[in-house]
């Protein structure tokens, strides 16, 4: 497994703390791979809800996903993934190769997805896809017709296919590069953020009348900001 996990680096003190990490997404699911996401979410902890996580998702394809782990090292790796969802950092992932199972599940959960033009997205074929929460994801995310497309009967993607379908957000040669002038044009509040993403999040599924005091609370909380009262 290629694992490696950068210190976090303070910027400045007026800045977000910027974690990297660089995933091998070729390895099976099990502890290893778990315990990748688990790292990173500790260390956006650490950091006090001002984090920039850049995650590197690296490797070939692997032959299958998820390569038989007990249901029980499913459910670790469903709440690893959730927790990095809901994470008060920005997420962006970087990629220049394949994304496939792990990789897909990871990317299905950053907030940018920046990928090089030669990154592929692939689903496997009639009968194959695997019934994680990655159809989930899919599903409310690009639409239950085009989701039913690609997990039902197989799809092989470019990264511009993909682009188009808003798996991928942006094709570019330096997929580093454009992440560091995006985070350069704002600056980040992670907590602010991860409420934000939580009401996108929660949209989908909740009615405006339930939803209503929740997105109140929070035009509350920015107002009471703006004001420069205690939130």
């Amino acid at each position: 497994m290629t694992d490696s996990v950068a210190p976090a680096l303070v910027l400045d003190r007026e800045e977000p703390v910027r974690i990297e990490i660089t995933v091998d997404t070729a390895q099976p699911l099990g502890a290893p791979l778990i315990a990748d996401v688990e790292r990173l979410c500790d260390r956006i902890e650490e950091a006090g809800g001002a984090a920039v996580a850049l995650l590197h998702l690296t490797g070939g394809a692997l032959a299958e996903w998820p390569g038989g782990p007990g249901i029980h090292v499913v459910n670790k790796w469903e709440r690893a993934l959730r927790r990095l969802e809901r994470s008060a950092a920005v997420t962006i992932a970087l990629v220049d190769g394949p994304v496939v199972g792990g990789a897909l599940e990871i990317l299905l959960v950053c907030d940018q997805r920046i990928a090089a033009p030669g990154a592929t997205v692939t689903l496997p074929g009639t009968g194959g896809a695997w019934p994680g929460m990655a159809l989930y994801r899919l599903a409310n995310q690009i639409g239950a017709v085009a989701a039913r497309r690609l997990t039902l009967f197989g799809a092989d993607l470019s990264a511009e296919q993909a682009r188009a379908l808003h798996i991928i957000d942006e094709v570019t040669a330096d997929p580093t590069a454009r992440a560091a002038e995006l985070l350069g044009a704002r600056p980040v509040d992670g907590a602010e953020l991860a409420i934000r993403r939580r009401l996108l999040l929660d949209a989908v599924n909740t009615s405006f009348e339930e939803a209503l005091g929740v997105h109140l609370a929070a035009c509350d909380r920015t107002l009471r900001a703006s004001a420069g009262e205690p939130r």
